[in-house]
């Protein structure tokens, strides 16, 4: 299919023989001897040029005024426009509007070609941007976070909701595996910034000092190594969303720089003399409570109360498996499609299994689960057999115990309704992290966030001194738990 080119020109002689021209190269020609008919074909028959070809003095008006009320209705394409005579103004409020080039008449033929072939070149690009972000608007819809519970309708109707009005900063919360990243996506591609663009960044996978380079940018000779300019990740989100996933694991200094940032909308390169201006729009996430993090303070309350213009809270799977039929056909069909398997049946014992446990990893575990089965089925029908679901918490093992301590996936509970004294809390909890890190001592203690010499002294005083049979502690643990430290050392478990 050829490009469409459409030459306004009021002079039949040039119409025709700029049309017998280009139609030789290979264009799709229309013409039009007045704004009135190039208003029709543009506005009303929808033409959609890649490039026009105007000459800018006709009959019944200017073309630029043609060319600003394409421009408002946000018609895409190049415009080339020729006059019989230059002027400044005309020329400044030509490239104001988005021209590619104003030329001068009389224009040669060879001249204008390699004009219009740029002209191309440059309409294709925003072409493919367009129908670029035409996709991402249909993949990352509000309709994309599956589920008809009632949990996820009320989510859904949130994300609707947001995606409508142009926020400044927002806060996605929810244990991992939830979808923080799918409704991040969702909320830019839906919104007023679906045009801009979108960087994410997980503060976590970053050591501190390449994190600030990354989000603040560099220039040459800042430090050793930089050898370059580096435009930074909130300067590359300007006019776009900036996702922060994991920002609570953001060291303090530099979530005082962000701040700054964020309040005074420009920034400084490290290293650089030169403020810059950026309007980004700031998507934060976390699977860990930012309000705890504040209270602990290990989060700035002014950059907290910043980013929390709106506040969404993503709920666990386990709270929405009312959405298994619709969460697991829609994954099966997706890895049916990149591995060119034909998964179609699922069994309800499929389903039975998967209502009856915990989900600690919560749809991104469904995920690997279902990746895994299509994988290795051998027919049309999910394979039970390949779910493998004996890591988690049974949900009808968690509803049995509800009257006492018990574990789900990383979270201990246990009641306060005075059925457990203080010392039993303790010994429960320690006994679970030995159990987890398979009597490993030093995992252990790493895991409850203490030493291991208080960790050795409370094993002693409750007699959890792993048995030789059950243990794959290494022997100096086990050997110094029997050695009790001090009463002093017990200061946190």
């Amino acid at each position: 299919m050829s490009d469409t080119l459409l030459i306004i020109e009021d002079e039949p002689a040039l119409a025709t023989e700029l049309a017998r021209h280009f139609t030789a190269s290979g264009w799709d020609v229309e013409t039009a001897a007045s704004l009135a008919q190039a208003r029709e074909g543009l506005l009303e028959r929808r033409l959609e040029p890649l490039v026009t070809l105007a000459d800018m003095s006709l009959p019944d008006g200017n073309a630029l005024d043609l060319l600003e009320e394409t421009r408002r209705q946000k018609l895409a394409g190049e415009w080339i426009l020729l006059t019989g005579y230059g002027g400044v103004p005309d020329s400044v409020r030509a490239l104001r509007l988005g021209a590619y080039d104003f030329l001068e008449k009389p224009c040669p033929l060879a001249r204008l070609d390699i004009i219009v072939a740029g002209a191309q070149r440059s309409a294709q690009a925003q072409r493919r941007l367009a129908s670029e972000s035409r996709d991402q608007r249909k993949r990352y819809s509000p309709s994309s976070y599956t589920g008809e519970s009632a949990a996820t309708e009320a989510t859904r109707r949130m994300i609707a909701r947001l995606a409508e009005v142009p926020f400044s900063a927002l806060i996605i919360g929810g244990e991992t595996g939830t979808g923080k990243g799918l409704v991040a996506r969702i909320l830019h591609h839906g919104g007023p910034r679906a045009e801009g663009p979108m960087i994410e960044v997980n503060c976590a996978a970053l050591p501190r000092d390449l994190l600030e380079s990354e989000l603040f940018g560099h220039e040459a000779g800042a430090f050793t190594g930089a050898k370059g300019r580096h435009r930074g990740y909130l300067e590359q989100a300007h006019k776009g969303t900036l996702f922060l996933d994991e920002i609570a694991e953001m060291d303090l200094d530099l979530q005082t720089k962000l701040l700054t940032v964020l309040e005074d909308r420009s920034l400084r390169r490290i290293g650089g003399e030169k403020s810059i201006d950026v309007d980004v729009q700031i998507i934060a996430a976390s699977n860990r409570s930012l309000d705890d993090s504040v209270r602990e303070g290990n989060f700035r309350s002014d950059l907290f109360h910043r980013l929390s213009v709106f506040r969404l809270d993503l709920p666990p799977l386990r709270d929405r498996l009312d959405d298994l039929p619709q969460l697991v056909p829609t994954l099966i069909e997706e890895y049916n499609a990149r591995s060119g398997r034909r998964v179609r049946v699922v069994p309800e014992t499929v389903y039975q299994r998967m209502r009856a446990y915990s989900w600690p990893g919560n749809v991104r575990e469904l995920r690997n689960v279902i990746e895994r089965a299509v994988l290795l089925a051998q027919d049309e029908v999910f394979p039970i057999e390949w779910m493998q679901l004996g890591h988690g918490v049974p949900l009808v093992h968690l509803h049995q115990r509800e009257d006492g301590p018990f574990v789900d996936g990383d979270r201990v509970s246990i009641p306060l309704d005075g059925s457990m004294a203080l010392d039993d809390m303790d010994r429960y909890i320690i006994q679970t992290a030995l159990e987890r890190s398979s009597h490993n001592v030093t995992a252990a203690a790493r895991a409850l966030g203490t030493t291991r010499e208080t960790l050795r002294y409370r094993i002693q005083k409750y007699g959890l001194t792993p048995r030789q049979s059950e243990s794959s502690a290494r022997p100096t643990d086990v050997a110094a738990a029997a050695s009790p430290a001090p009463e002093s050392a017990a200061s946190k478990t």
